[in-house]
């Protein structure tokens, strides 16, 4: 890091509270969790295949807010050069011993998803799972994030959905529907009196999103956004989830129901060339 982002650095809270730490701890090498991670680096391989004449190659993958590391495993042990950074460094500490143990060589910087530590178009693939909810300025990282990616590079994001009431950030029903006046006293008792609202989160999700709004946003930026029903593979389907995909992706209004059934709002973009 440059002397400018350390001195930035120095004023990021990047403890973490040793019941958050455990949770994390577990919840990141949990079966399901793994096979996630594996899932979105598929679909964003295959979105490359797409999109780009060269398909086999080595990439440049930067995954932002990385957590302990397993979605950092799971690209570099296909060989692709991967960078992660978390604001969190029990967790990046974590992250280190975790690819040190695995023989892997993945490069970790504890910082802030605002100011990346890389360069311009210098990565093939940003990630950026479940974070955005939990950044303030959730545009000052999108912009860095779409800075750094190459033009054909893909952009992955999970974070949250406004439109449906079913979420696990809280531990309140219904909270995404809450009204913002009532969001924001149990923000602030999350990080004061009711830590175990958030399991202990040091910073809460603040924002909260759906996948239309993420890409009108995104388009500003020369990104191309698919949802989730988008990147549905229709020959690994039967025939009534394909029939469903298939009405979900040709009528908008079901389109739109089904993000409202679902509790994330997941995104992959493509940048276009400028």
């Amino acid at each position: 890091m440059s002397d400018e982002t350390n001195r930035e650095a120095a004023e990021w809270d990047s403890s973490s509270d040793p019941s958050f730490f455990n949770y994390y701890e577990k919840q990141s090498q949990a079966p399901a969790t793994v096979q996630r991670f594996a899932t979105v680096r598929e679909k964003v391989l295959a979105l490359i295949g797409r999109n780009q004449a060269a398909t086999g190659t080595i990439l440049d993958v930067a995954d932002i807010g990385c957590g302990a590391g397993s979605q950092c495993l799971i690209w570099a042990e296909l060989g692709h050069h991967v960078s992660g950074i978390d604001i969190n460094k029990p967790l990046i500490d974590l992250a280190e011993r975790r690819a040190r143990d695995s023989g892997l060589a993945i490069r970790f910087d504890v910082g802030s998803a605002t100011q990346l530590p890389y360069g311009d178009e210098s990565m093939d693939v940003c990630l950026l799972p479940e974070l955005l909810e939990h950044v303030e300025d959730w545009q000052a990282c999108l912009r860095e994030a779409t800075r750094i990616l190459r033009p054909g590079g893909v952009l992955y994001l999970s974070t949250t959905n406004v439109l449906c009431p079913k979420q696990e950030e809280f531990n309140l029903p219904l909270y995404s529907w809450y009204p913002g006046f009532l969001k924001r006293k149990y923000e602030r008792l999350a990080v004061t009196t009711r830590p175990e609202l958030v399991n202990a989160a040091r910073y809460p999700a603040v924002n909260w999103f759906s996948f239309y709004g993420l890409s009108e946003f995104l388009a500003e930026y020369n990104i191309r956004s698919y949802d989730r029903f988008d990147m549905q593979n229709p020959e690994e389907l039967g025939i009534i989830p394909r029939l469903a995909v298939s009405a979900l992706r040709s009528v908008p209004p079901l389109r739109f129901l089904g993000h409202v059934l679902t509790s994330d709002t997941t995104l992959f973009g493509v940048k276009n060339s400028a």
